[in-house]
């Protein structure tokens, strides 16, 4: 029954504490994906005017949604203004139902231990790998496995996506984590999910997180490769 519960809630749509258009909207998941940047960059990226996204960007941060940075000038200018999402807009995106995951944990370490948690924990792993390559086949190139995996977490709430930094080198990045407090309290969630990310694209490749939330970075980062010899026989 627990692990059910721990499943459904990490799968569970965040509800919305305020009302935003289209287009706030828009400039918040801009905001989200890429951090702290300038009006003039939301426009260019969302297709927008530069009045336009400041007016939405003032909106927001009427609503405390947003706040405003300013940096030194790199070399003769004005100083630039940087926007970046406050805690509050953390209730705009998928939260896993916080609080009763965190509750659920808790009463799970109290009734089982810290070694029953831990199996419930690797119970939930398994049971995650387990359909993650169900719908992901290994014998797919690389590329394709990473972007379907991409797909799955984007649709669990972790906003995620490739970037391919140089031949046979990708990032897996995760822009928003909606079972970030319950990671808080118990990290066996964290190394499971890495486990899950190892299991799911195969032998073949080598997963290491390079950028951790837990850690006190903006984002998670998942670096994939193929296995030296792997690439060698490719070559």
């Amino acid at each position: 029954m627990f692990l059910s519960l721990i499943a459904a809630l990490s799968y569970a749509d965040g509800m919305e504490s305020e009302v935003l258009s289209e287009a706030k909207r828009r400039v918040v998941d801009q905001l989200k994906l890429e951090g702290p940047v300038t009006a003039n960059t939301i426009a260019r990226t969302l297709g927008l005017t530069t009045v336009a996204v400041r007016q939405h960007l003032q909106g927001l941060e009427d609503q405390d949604l947003v706040e405003a940075h300013t940096q030194p000038p790199q070399g003769r200018g004005r100083p630039a203004i940087y926007w970046s999402l406050t805690r509050a807009a953390d209730s705009l995106f998928p939260d896993g139902h916080a609080e009763l995951t965190v509750g659920l944990i808790e009463a799970a370490r109290e009734a089982f231990g810290e070694v029953g948690l831990q199996r419930l924990i690797e119970v939930r792993a398994q049971a995650q790998s387990a359909d993650y390559q169900r719908k992901i086949p290994r014998d797919l190139p690389l590329p394709e496995r990473l972007l379907r995996l991409a797909d799955q977490r984007t649709a669990e709430g972790y906003m995620a996506e490739v970037v391919e930094t140089v031949a046979n080198d990708w990032l897996l990045v995760e822009h928003h984590c909606p079972i970030c407090e319950a990671a808080q309290q118990c990290s066996g969630l964290c190394a499971g999910e890495l486990r899950v990310f190892r299991e799911t694209l195969g032998d073949d490749v080598e997963v290491e997180r390079t950028r951790h939330l837990l850690k006190e970075d903006d984002r998670c980062v998942y670096r994939v490769r193929m296995r030296t010899e792997e690439r060698e026989q490719r070559q």
